[in-house]
């Protein structure tokens, strides 16, 4: 059979091809019942309308980039990644864009560059931007971008959906000296990421209200593994502590068997706070306590504002979403 096209939907229906055109683009301006009847037709004729003639009259890619600065591994085992993602699926879902995932190591990160202001996409979303990728401020003023969080170096014009890390590290160290603990240490983020700056500021002014002195400090890269590493290098520091805070849940679950081997009880003898509510923290033994990071609205977030900005609106430059504290067993 013959593949439909344009003309062909409009001989079917009895209406101009230009009517059709503007059916197929989504323009407001037809009457209803025609527009209805003219969707009849492209359902019966099975009619596909044609992308790039489609790009062409639209001055429009019909796609939008979702860069992620960090290792295959690390974006593939981190739960908050896929959590993002789902937002930014759900809101897509609903329009005619299709979503582009770039995992970018500092290697190709001119390839990046290249394909984003290539006419490629329409804008670009950025997610877990680290102090040293820089690149994209240059492209604020020639591609639609937003961080999901706030770059640690401030990028003049961007638009950004963030989590108050700072009150939620403070609430959830508040309620840690809430139950009894005065010696808590951290299992800090990277201080190349403003949650990893803003979780650490968070844990020593929760403790500086309280009137106690930090606990000691190691610090990972918001991997199982660095969790584990830190963990080791709390306990070999020799400085007493009677709960940790770590400035996600993987970290905080690397630490477990770290204090199991050494024969302290979770939460008996040292209590175990993590951040992000991730799958893991609900299975683990004991469940961890943790604050609900509100990862899946935080990619809708992001996913809106950058839609927005592709129909020349101007959103607000920063959007604040707020943790909540999930209480479990580990504290």
């Amino acid at each position: 059979m013959k593949k439909p096209t344009l003309e062909m939907v409009a001989a079917h229906a009895g209406v101009s091809r230009a009517t059709v055109s503007r059916v197929v683009n989504g323009t407001p301006t037809v009457e209803p019942t025609i527009a209805s009847r003219v969707q009849r037709s492209i359902d019966e004729l099975h009619y596909v309308p044609n992308r790039a003639a489609r790009s062409l009259a639209s001055n429009r890619a019909g796609a939008v980039a979702l860069v992620v600065p960090e290792s295959t591994s690390k974006v593939f085992t981190d739960p908050f990644f896929g959590a993002v993602i789902m937002g930014i699926a759900g809101v897509l879902d609903d329009t005619d864009f299709t979503l582009t995932m770039i995992i970018e190591s500092e290697a190709n990160a001119e390839k990046t560059h290249r394909y984003l202001t290539g006419g490629n996409v329409d804008g670009a979303l950025v997610l877990s931007h680290h102090a040293g990728d820089r690149s994209y401020g240059s492209l604020t003023d020639r591609v639609p971008l937003v961080y999901g969080g706030r770059p640690v170096v401030e990028v003049p014009g961007a638009v950004c959906i963030d989590v108050d890390n700072l009150a939620a590290a403070r609430l959830a160290v508040g309620h840690v000296i809430g139950s009894g603990r005065r010696r808590i240490a951290t299992i800090a983020g990277p201080q190349t990421m403003r949650p990893g700056v803003e979780r650490l500021e968070g844990w020593r002014g929760a403790l500086a209200d309280a009137g106690l002195e930090p606990g000691p400090i190691a610090y990972g890269d918001f991997t199982t593994t660095s969790g584990t590493r830190a963990a080791r290098e709390l306990l070999a520091g020799g400085e007493p502590f009677d709960a940790i805070f770590a400035a996600n849940d993987q970290m905080a679950l690397g630490a477990y068997p770290v204090l199991r081997e050494a024969g302290l009880q979770i939460p008996g003898d040292v209590a175990v706070m993590g951040f992000d509510d991730s799958p893991f923290s609900q299975t683990s033994e004991p469940p961890l306590t943790t604050m609900n990071q509100p990862m899946v609205r935080l990619g809708a977030e992001m996913a809106r504002k950058l839609l927005a900005m592709i129909d020349k609106q101007h959103p607000e430059p920063l959007t604040m979403l707020h943790a909540s504290l999930v209480e479990r067993g580990s504290v």
